[in-house]
């Protein structure tokens, strides 16, 4: 896959899952269904948002109730093509043996990460849903972030993420008990030094922020702004977003807003209308989602 350079309005965002053997088929199946609701235009069905690609280690994969589902590429592929994609997805499941064997989605987690670091003239966003939290916090992502998981692993969620900080020599991470999701380095688009980059404005809503590649050309002409390069590096993982959230429709509402700050907030509201979903907001931090 060629990699997108443009700032296209209606170009496609590309999405990598990655799943692993007894992940949760709910936790992968709900935000799939609403990203490929999303539309550039919800009156016109060639409009499509996202593009989504499924890794696995193996062509098929069993999740935790016994649901077979075929991957798209091997993660060896996805390792290769990482720098195609602009959000990895790591959903809930049963985690115990990633973590233990330091296995797969891990590696590729570290690798978009340092992806970021070394590329930050590029957006990316890592989501994790329920407790695929709990793999972002043992590759070290989590720190000096906020992050929630399922309020059922909270206290194994905070032992990991302690440990992490410990064996890395990092910041802690803030552990948020009552938020459907935790947004880390909301904005991209990085304005002048009295404007706080962090501010989602109302008067944003008429025009797409964030899938366009912030570095090209043809975003910073049409944007009108000028970006500091400087600054976005200095942003904690090179202003790589990070969102968790809570279990099953928790993941839902964290969906949602990724669909409205890679889309747009009408995008969302329509994706959630389709599904019959009520969006419940989450916590944005250093932020006002307004």
């Amino acid at each position: 896959m060629a990699h997108k350079t443009s700032a296209v309005s209606d170009e496609p965002i590309e999405v990598l899952f990655a799943l692993y053997p007894k992940f949760n088929l709910l936790d992968f199946a709900g935000p799939l269904e609403i990203l490929e609701w999303a539309r550039h235009d919800k009156n016109d069905e060639t409009t499509k948002a996202f593009d989504i690609t499924i890794a696995a280690a193996e062509p098929k994969v069993i999740s935790e109730e016994g649901v077979v589902v075929g991957s798209q590429i091997t993660y060896k592929e996805a390792h290769e093509r990482l720098n195609d994609f602009d959000v990895l997805i790591i959903v809930g499941g049963t985690t115990e043996a990633i973590i233990k064997e330091k296995s797969e989605p891990l590696p590729i987690i570290e690798a978009f990460a340092e992806l970021q670091r070394t590329d930050y003239t590029r957006e990316r966003t890592l989501m994790s849903i329920c407790t695929g939290s709990l793999i972002l916090a043992e590759a070290g992502i989590l720190s000096g972030l906020s992050a929630t998981t399922h309020p059922d692993f909270m206290t194994k969620f905070e032992i990991i993420c302690s440990n992490a900080a410990q064996r890395d020599l990092q910041e802690r991470t803030d552990v948020v008990e009552d938020a459907r999701y935790v947004v880390n380095n909301l904005r991209f688009d990085l304005g002048d030094e009295d404007e706080n980059p962090y501010i989602r404005r109302k008067s944003d809503a008429g025009r797409r922020p964030s899938a366009a590649r912030k570095g090209s050309v043809s975003f910073k002409g049409s944007n009108g702004r000028r970006e500091s390069i400087a600054r976005r590096a200095a942003m904690r993982l090179g202003g790589l977003r990070v969102i968790t959230s809570g279990g099953i429709s928790a993941g839902l509402d964290a969906s949602l807003y990724l669909v409205s700050i890679l889309v747009d907030d009408d995008a969302a509201n329509e994706a959630a209308r389709v599904i019959q979903h009520d969006w419940v907001k989450g916590l944005v931090v250093d932020g006002l989602d307004v």
